[in-house]
């Protein structure tokens, strides 16, 4: 499934009712799968990846140390 290698933020499910009966009843809906917004950031050794926008707004990219860069296989 799609989600950020660096955060971990990944799909989750929404369409959720407050009030179930009402929605059961009158306008039933199927639940909706919510993805991340992910976009290709170029990392300091050339290589990219794809990671969401709350960690390329936070420069993650550019903080991650060679260590997490062998965790995360770059």
């Amino acid at each position: 499934m799609k989600s950020c290698p660096i955060c971990g933020k990944g799909t989750i499910i929404g369409g959720h009712y407050s009030n179930r009966v009402r929605a059961t009843k009158y306008n039933p809906t199927k639940k909706k799968r919510l993805y991340p917004n992910l976009q290709w950031a170029k990392l300091p050794n050339g290589k990219r990846i794809k990671i969401c926008t709350s960690c390329l707004k936070q420069n993650k990219h550019l903080k991650l140390k060679s260590t997490q860069l062998k965790k995360l296989g770059l």
